[in-house]
């Protein structure tokens, strides 16, 4: 088979994956694409996550986005409750206390910012849950690891629950424009050019 590359902006409440193991469960199987049987997501977005996820049967992309080792930066907007302080932004920057699994897991050192206004981005379906009494700010945080959760778990422990959450970058490929829902083909030149891989045989 032909090497093929997708990028998709995965909606809010989508699994990650192709099967169906609840049919309560809303799968990348219901996007509007028919992707090939050997074509499958490279990591993952939580299901209460959104944004940019790609999709690809090329193995070598795979295994090289995946290897902690090569230490590739992932960019998240990241509506949070209230206004953070500048001493959660730089605890953040440092590196906070997660709890993954039953350990304590130390994370490490980050790009956190508030940014001074939304992102442009297509209105969630459900809309976040707006509380009167509290303001809302926009965070981006860059990440070059992926624990489970790991975006809500930080910002959840310097004081501020995230409300809405959407991956738009990952390296220097973007999701740009691109409408909930929305899959995009890329060729390999493009692609290993973005994510600077380039240099793999």
């Amino acid at each position: 088979m032909p090497l093929q590359y997708y990028i998709i902006y995965k909606p809010f409440g989508m699994l990650s994956q192709f099967s169906q193991e609840h049919e309560s469960h809303v799968t990348l199987a219901h996007l509007d694409f028919t992707f090939d049987k050997d074509i499958y997501p490279v990591g993952r977005l939580d299901k209460d996550s959104e944004g940019l996820l790609i999709l690809t049967n090329d193995k070598k992309l795979t295994d090289a986005l995946l290897n902690p080792k090569n230490k590739h930066w992932r960019s998240y907007w990241v509506q949070v409750d209230d206004i953070p302080s500048t001493t959660a932004i730089q605890a953040l920057k440092q590196g906070v206390d997660i709890k993954v699994g039953k350990t304590i897991y130390r994370t490490k050192p980050a790009k956190a910012q508030l940014l001074a206004q939304a992102p442009e981005l297509p209105e969630r379906t459900p809309p976040i849950r707006f509380r009167k009494n509290i303001p809302t700010a926009w965070l981006q945080i860059g990440l070059i690891e992926g624990k489970n959760r790991q975006v809500r778990r930080m910002t959840a422990s310097v004081g501020y629950p995230t409300l809405r959450l959407v991956r738009h970058q990952i390296v220097n490929l973007k999701l740009q424009d691109m409408q909930i829902g929305e899959v995009r083909s890329l060729d390999r030149t493009s692609i290993y050019q973005l994510l600077q891989l380039h240099k793999i045989r």
